[in-house]
């Protein structure tokens, strides 16, 4: 529900939109009234998504695209300014992934994760950016991982493509600040998050495939990406007290951390029971054509619903202020101390 603090509605596509953290940026966006342009493969999805972006009062367009495609984003973007007139906010989200050994994945299933996780975030950047430079406003939001920073074991195909769009996003940045430009990019940096891709990422493990706790909710992500689209001003935005202590422990000490994955790495990202032979791989094809598997997956039970740390960093001047408060008020208590101390 809108309320008279929220800015005017805007024009915002969103990508992966059908299932996890993109569904659930659908609904945020959606609660404030934004008009939505809701793009990925699965079709049973992104019907389901439209539809509660609709029941939130907030007007959606479906176009399904596959982001591996560049013309297919321009045909996104075409269609949302058809619609609803300038893209306000760009928010990328679509990945693919692979759980197996490097050595056990094949070169054309690296290149797929590849174009999707990381081409496909250029191809829709591309797109934004053709029709926001010219206007010279807009705002490109970037959805990230700790991954981007430190690479984990057995997801190397994911973790290369968080570094390639890492380096990328930074390049773009700095390029747009040089051209003194209104577009902005932003990157929010996620942690492990309870979403469906663990039941139908391509797995090669024994075990069924599960995030590295913690585990936060989809929610945490999508309000960290909104609150990042209101004020895209920062580099990036890190969610999570564990994306907190994984960055800093690999900028510290990143060959500890080598060995540390090395000795958990392949436990902490399967469960003990083996994994199963129906559930479907979405690397080829949508897992959700069919069947709507909504914005969360099984780990409800131990998913954190919030992330203190996120709300400290978006709130870091109130914090900051609060500490000067604090500070002023004890310098006080013992200049007047000292002074009834004196003879």
């Amino acid at each position: 529900m809108r309320t008279h603090r929220d800015p005017p509605p805007r024009t915002v596509v969103v990508t992966g939109a059908g299932a996890g953290v993109g569904r659930a940026c659908v609904r945020e966006f959606a609660a404030r009234g934004d008009r939505l342009v809701l793009t990925g493969r699965g079709r049973a999805g992104l019907r389901a998504a439209a539809a509660e972006a609709g029941q939130a009062g907030a007007p959606a367009l479906v176009v399904p695209a596959d982001v591996a495609d560049p013309e297919a984003c321009e045909d996104v973007a075409d269609r949302a300014e058809e619609a609803f007139g300038p893209i306000d906010v760009w928010v990328n989200d679509a990945f693919a992934g692979v759980f197996a050994p490097f050595a056990d994945i094949t070169a054309a299933e690296f290149r797929r994760v590849t174009d999707v996780t990381y081409l496909g975030y250029v191809n829709g950047t591309r797109a934004a950016l053709h029709r926001m430079l010219p206007r010279d406003r807009g705002t490109v939001v970037q959805v990230g991982s700790a991954i981007a920073y430190r690479g984990i074991p057995l997801q190397s195909a994911y973790s290369g493509a968080k570094h390639a769009l890492q380096g990328w996003h930074e390049a773009l940045r700095c390029e747009l600040l040089a051209a003194r430009s209104g577009v902005r990019v932003t990157m929010v940096q996620l942690p492990a998050v309870n979403t469906p891709q663990f039941d139908w990422v391509l797995n090669r493990l024994p075990g069924r495939a599960r995030p590295v706790a913690p585990v936060y909710q989809p929610e945490v992500a999508a309000r960290a990406v909104r609150f990042a689209a209101d004020h895209p001003g920062r580099r990036e935005y890190w969610v999570g007290a564990s994306t907190v202590a994984t960055l800093l422990a690999n900028a510290v000490a990143p060959g500890l951390l080598d060995h540390y994955l090395a000795r958990t790495g392949r436990s902490a990202q399967q469960e003990d029971r083996p994994r199963r032979v129906q559930d479907r791989a979405n690397l080829w094809e949508p897992a959700d054509d069919d069947v709507d598997h909504g914005a969360r997956g099984r780990f409800d039970d131990e998913a954190h619903a919030r992330s203190p740390q996120l709300w400290a960093s978006q709130h870091r001047a109130l914090l900051a202020a609060a500490g000067s408060g604090l500070l002023g008020t004890a310098g006080l208590a013992l200049a007047r101390g000292s002074r009834r101390s004196r003879p």
